[in-house]
């Protein structure tokens, strides 16, 4: 026997043995053509969703491509590769998993979660074996009917000083946090991860460096914060359908333990990574951009994921969520930035001014709010809060002024107060790392600054 020959029966033997590998697969097509991030595949019939795999040809022979249908054109189906695409040759064939009615991808769910790392596909991180569940369920589910949701009417403290005194969050709250790079808004997150009373912690790295995924986990999470928190990573290097489906993942996981009837914390770092997978879909299958590149999809599916988020039906449990919104170059006015906050229950906004001057967390008071804020808390503390930014405005305003020695004391009676006070207040609105605040003490140091 030749070795040409020999070769070539044992190329067709590992064929053999890829295809009865494969689950039972309805049809299969091939591939026409691939360009970019998207190949396209003809002979097959599949709704949107649907999971395939295409063979791929390399040293050690055939092996396959897990893809996603993402669109179609007539006979033309747009598929997304959740790997790299190396080997695949013109004509390959294309396997379908599942049959003509898409069920969605069935995920594992419920305790046996937590204290775990996972992928966006479920696959562990953490170097431990598979998790065991009881439950799977579909990435989607069925919005809450809007009138059978709970009202956010209990404070959550989540042990950070300046929010739980000055920007008073609730129960099934949706907040954005905003801020540019660097400026610590991980840190932020970790410490809200750490002290937040909050029965499940659900953390979705979304788009991030692989270096960040690991430091967030093991220093800013750290050994006790992940004890109750289940953390789905989807990093930069990864594809967009991957990136989407962590977000969707790690929100499907929430909603799982509110329906037990848990308060859970949804941390989600971050939605502006989320928001430039889907215009990387959508872009590669032909969708026209609409503002700055971002295609009208991307707008469609922010409050989708979302309004997910939130307070279930009445004495059940509650999903208390925080994003974080990257604003190009500082701009508050980024298209993502401004959307996601027109669908938030308000905005904490980070200012690189303050970082760069060692404030920390550098959370811009005046620029931030809590819609829910009024309904939590009493008058007399809602007082104190506009004094306080009345105070901090009128000193920041005129803090050149003040610095040269230019202002003459008595001039304006309400900012002789804010000078006076002004070293109390950033004292109240600074906080180390590993210093915890609750509530109640955030109140009293609040009392104290005009009572002395």
């Amino acid at each position: 026997m030749t070795l040409r020959l020999k070769n070539w029966l044992e190329a067709i033997d590992r064929k053999e043995k890829l295809i009865t590998s494969l689950p039972p697969f309805r049809q299969y097509g091939k591939l026409t053509r691939a360009t970019g991030l998207v190949m396209e595949a003809v002979g097959l019939k599949l709704p949107i969703g649907t999971l395939c795999i295409v063979e791929r040809h390399s040293r050690d022979g055939i092996d396959k491509v897990e893809s996603e249908v993402v669109g179609f054109n007539g006979q033309i189906l747009y598929l997304m590769p959740l790997e790299n695409v190396d080997g695949i040759l013109p004509g390959a064939r294309v396997y379908s998993l599942e049959t003509g009615a898409s069920k969605g991808k069935q995920l594992p769910l419920g305790p046996e979660l937590l204290g775990r790392v996972l992928d966006a596909s479920a696959r562990p991180l953490d170097g431990l074996p598979a998790p065991v569940t009881l439950q799977h369920g579909s990435l989607f589910t069925q919005p809450v009917n809007p009138l059978q949701r709970d009202p956010i009417k209990h404070v959550l403290d989540v042990g950070v000083r300046a929010i739980n005194g000055l920007l008073t969050v609730g129960r099934g709250q949706r907040m954005g946090l905003f801020a540019g790079s660097g400026v610590g808004k991980s840190v932020l997150l970790g410490m809200m991860a750490r002290y937040t009373k909050a029965d499940v912690i659900v953390v979705g790295l979304i788009g991030e460096r692989g270096r960040e995924v690991k430091d967030f986990i093991e220093n800013i999470l750290g050994e006790d914060g992940r004890k109750r928190s289940v953390v789905i990573a989807a990093p930069a290097d990864v594809s967009p359908i991957l990136r989407m489906q962590g977000a969707v993942y790690a929100t499907r996981i929430a909603e799982d333990f509110r329906d037990r009837g848990l308060d859970v914390l949804l941390i989600m770092d971050s939605l502006t990574r989320y928001a430039m997978a889907q215009r990387e879909i959508a872009l590669a299958i032909g969708e026209p951009p609409a503002t700055k590149g971002y295609p009208p999809s991307v707008f469609a599916k922010l409050p989708a994921l979302v309004e997910r988020a939130g307070n279930g039906v009445k004495e059940g449990g509650s999903i208390t969520a925080f994003y974080t919104v990257l604003t190009e170059g500082d701009d508050q006015q980024d298209p993502i930035a401004d959307s996601a906050r027109a669908i938030l229950d308000g905005h904490i906004v980070l200012s690189r001014r303050l970082a760069e001057s060692g404030h920390y967390p550098a959370i811009d008071i005046e620029a931030s709010i809590s819609r829910a804020m009024t309904e939590l808390i009493e008058p007399v503390h809602y007082k104190k809060v506009q004094n306080f930014k009345q105070l901090l405005s009128s000193y920041q305003r005129n803090r050149d002024l003040i610095s040269v020695g230019a202002y003459a004391a008595g001039s304006d009676p309400l900012l002789d107060k804010a000078i006076r006070l002004y070293p109390q207040m950033e004292a109240y609105l600074q906080q180390a790392i590993y210093e915890s605040s609750g509530y109640e003490e955030a109140g009293n140091n609040l009392d104290k600054i005009f009572s002395d």
